[in-house]
């Protein structure tokens, strides 16, 4: 009996394993994966391997948090799992899906292959052309959906995220984005992109959007145009390879025997594209190594003309044997400290250029930094001796750092970009730090005890005497006063600090401007003139003689001008100085080298679109800026293309806002009590209703139009009446799903049209009849970069319609 017993007890737990093995065997699935099989992440050792085992689908858990997963492909038999694609958005905006726990995948019996979340809602799908019949992970790291015919319907191959494998194939539109870090899968700034001419590019982006800057690094055509796809041949590694056959070499892997490796080519958080190859003989203890890298030295390849650089703003480069380690300045921190690559921000107040200058080394010290740059953060260069040029930044309220290198002064303003740090840089950083946060910096005030020293003992010495206090009055009261009557010159420099803005006669400006010989331009209630700052610096200067001024007292003319003067913003023309002398109201601003942006807009050449984009995108942060984060709101009420300036790097600056006290109520020339400009004025002017911010919501959501279609509002010669008026054809084009229409012969936009038919409802939106309905302008520029879904607008006249 005790012998039965024990011989039941063993068949009982053979019987367990072999139940275990065969749960096992299902789990760890091989071969033709069967409509309705799924996997969980409440067993996260399921997977659906490929024939081989080498590569393996299913979930990961992400190693900063332990309760979100990615949908995922992986070397199976490496031992720490290298991942090679994870299930994100079709589209380059679209970022890695993250599920929690008791989410699921299901090659449902429709065909799909569906990710939902732990509460059931769908996160991700394949987006597959057919009823497939069966899916399989490939021994290549492809997984497929199959139809019965044995054709594709899907494929992770044609969805790469930031990694291609051998024989794997990306065509012309093809992307590959970098993650934020080796743990943190969301999109990080940089993407390797095949461009429709056939280039292959590597851009950064300007986070949280998707709008690239220029490249940093080009593949080298020697050919023509007949770029067709970018292949990684397992024995050539990645190619790009032409219609007729020829290829250019992107990597170059030295490897004897290339089957007896693993490779990837990887686009890594820092920006370089590497090919990796992996030993498989030795998969336990092996490690990836670096067969081939582009480019060698980030830190110097990125120094384009737009964007933050290799490391984000306000931070630098350093090259590290291959890689590269991104460190910020004495006074400055890490935005995020796990995420070193997205910049750094100062520990102090930036000095603001309303406050006190009148010593500002009592204020400020000039730390040292030897052998960096911010190379594109430059405001003022000039020559000078160190001394002098740590002087010019201290009593220059916008200068952040200053380098200098062999008696030459850089001036650079916040930003700082494409900052770098290496030996072959020379010269050194002069960084502007305030003197009572020293304590927490490793650098103290060069002479700080003596100065203060020196204060006690001219104080005793003159305390010990009423008579020469006195006399000293005296004299200071005087010299005052003869410094606050003589006239600012142009060459001084001098500021008059309670309004931070030169104060000009008017024979400075004549002076400046050779009596006012060359014009750039005229409006309703101004001419602009060019002019020059200095003749040594030959910095030029733009001067607005202002001719219909409110006659105001000069108490109020200085008023309005001094809240101009405290507006301080990227993508805001920067107002200098004014004149005031007599029935002279003058306005003196930075000059802008690349015209005004109908120029640029509406010439012969179509500008790129990229580049249109960005432009939108500044101008929309400006009007943010004046609406919602000045002292006190600014309404512009004349936002056209003739006010809009572009910077010699092609920024947007708003111009003349501000102006409206300033200028006399008239200034459409048609329209009594209305500002602004025909085609671009928004309804609420010809009704009783409240003026607000929303009417330059309304006249840039017309530039909007504009800048996507490069042309004016108003056609009057179009070819039908249906094209007369832009807002009103492009609503029609936008109802009726052919946004491409009005980007008709412009191939980059055409490539875009996602991104198109997303600004093309802005803009819609934007010029809504009714002001409740007009998005604020901070939410036009989350809707610009991608950051909220962007509703369907209804009809712009609908209001009108509703109370005809």
């Amino acid at each position: 009996m005790v012998m039965a017993i024990t011989a039941l007890r063993y068949l009982l737990c053979l019987l367990c394993l072999l139940t275990h093995l065969l749960l096992f065997s299902n789990a760890q699935t091989k071969g033709n994966i069967t409509l309705g099989s799924s996997l969980s992440t409440m067993k996260i050792a399921e997977t659906w391997l490929s024939p081989s085992e080498e590569f393996a689908f299913g979930f990961q858990r992400v190693e900063t948090t332990q309760d979100l997963y990615l949908l995922a492909i992986w070397f199976n038999k490496i031992k720490n799992a290298t991942i090679v694609w994870y299930a994100k958005g079709d589209s380059a905006e679209d970022d890695v899906k993250l599920v929690g726990i008791g989410s699921k995948v299901e090659l449902n019996m429709e065909g799909s292959l569906v990710l939902s979340d732990e509460n059931g809602t769908q996160a991700w799908t394949s987006a597959n052309n057919g009823k497939c019949s069966y899916a399989a992970m490939l021994d290549n790291g492809n997984f497929v959906l199959v139809d019965s015919s044995s054709s594709n319907t899907w494929q992770s191959f044609d969805y790469p995220t930031d990694t291609l494998l051998p024989t794997q194939v990306m065509n012309q539109g093809g992307l590959l984005s970098s993650h934020q870090s080796d743990t943190n899968f969301s999109l990080g700034r940089f993407q390797m992109l095949l461009l429709s001419n056939g280039s292959l590019v590597l851009n950064t982006i300007a986070l949280p959007t998707v709008y690239s800057y220029e490249a940093y690094w080009i593949s080298r055509d020697k050919t023509n145009l007949t770029t067709d796809k970018v292949v990684f041949n397992e024995s050539a590694g990645v190619i790009i390879k032409k219609n007729d056959g020829d290829y250019t070499n992107v990597t170059i892997p030295e490897v004897a025997k290339p089957t007896d490796y693993y490779q990837r080519a990887t686009l890594d958080p820092d920006g370089v594209f590497r090919h990796y190859i992996f030993p498989k003989t030795n998969l336990r203890e092996g490690n990836w190594t670096i067969a081939y890298q582009i480019p060698v030295d980030i830190c110097s390849a990125i120094l384009v003309e737009t964007g933050s650089g290799a490391c984000g703003f306000n931070s630098y480069c350093k090259p590290d044997g291959g890689s590269s380690t991104c460190e910020c300045p004495k006074g400055f921190s890490y935005i995020d400290i796990k995420y070193t690559r997205n910049g750094c921000k100062p520990d102090f107040t930036p000095l603001s250029c309303e406050a006190n200058m009148a010593q500002p080394e009592t204020q400020f010290y000039m730390a040292e930094l030897a052998d960096t740059d911010w190379p594109r953060a430059d405001s003022d260069k000039q020559t000078a001796a160190e001394d002098t040029c740590k002087e010019l930044c201290l009593r220059d309220c916008m200068c952040a750092v200053a380098r200098y290198m062999d008696g030459t002064c850089w001036k650079k303003k916040f930003p700082l970009s494409n900052g770098r740090m290496d030996p072959s840089v020379g010269g050194k950083i002069l960084i502007k730090l305030p003197i009572n946060d020293s304590s927490s910096l490793n650098s103290s005030p060069p002479n700080k005890r003596d100065r203060n020293t020196r204060i006690v003992i001219v104080s005793v010495l003159l305390g010990g005497s009423v008579f020469v206090n006195l006399i000293l009055i005296l004299v200071t009261s005087l010299a005052l006063l003869w410094y606050n009557q003589r006239p600012q010159r142009f060459c001084s420099g001098q500021r008059k600090m309670d309004m931070n803005l030169n104060a000009y006669t008017y024979n400075d400006i004549e002076k400046a401007t050779e009596s006012f010989k060359e014009e750039l331009g005229r409006g309703a209630c101004a001419i602009v003139y060019k002019g020059v700052m200095t003749l040594e610096s030959r910095t030029f200067i733009a001067v607005k003689k202002l001719d219909k001024v409110v006659k105001e007292g000069e108490k109020e003319f200085k008023a309005e001008v001094s809240s101009i003067g405290r507006t301080h913003h990227k993508n805001l023309v920067q107002l200098l100085g004014y004149c005031n002398e007599g029935t002279h109201r003058i306005l003196v601003y930075e000059f802008m080298s690349n015209g005004s942006l109908a120029n640029f807009l509406f010439g012969s050449i179509r500008p790129g679109w990229n580049q249109r984009v960005r432009i939108a995108s500044g101008i929309a942060r400006g009007l943010n800026y004046l609406h919602e984060e000045c002292n006190s709101q600014i309404i512009h009420c004349d936002i056209k293309p003739q006010n809009i300036l572009l910077h010699g790097d092609f920024t947007a600056k708003i111009s003349d806002f501000g102006l409206a006290k300033l200028l006399k109520i008239d200034q459409s020339g048609t329209i009594t009590e209305i500002r602004g400009t025909k085609g671009y004025v928004a309804p609420e002017w010809f009704k009783s209703m409240p003026i607000t911010s929303k009417v330059d919501v309304y006249s840039f959501g017309i530039l909007l139009l504009e800048i996507i279609c490069c042309r004016r509002n108003v056609k009057p010669n179009a070819e039908n009446d249906e094209k007369a008026i832009l807002s009103e054809w492009a609503y029609e084009c936008y109802s009726a799903g052919r946004v491409d229409v009005l980007v008709d012969g412009d191939e980059e936009a055409m490539d875009d049209k996602r991104r198109v038919e997303r600004l093309v409802a802005v803009a819609i939106w934007c010029i809504q009849d009714q002001p409740s309905l007009r998005p604020s302008m901070k939410k036009v520029i989350q809707m610009l970069e991608g950051a909220f879904q962007v509703a369907v607008p209804p009809d712009p006249n609908s209001f009108i319609s509703s109370i005809d």
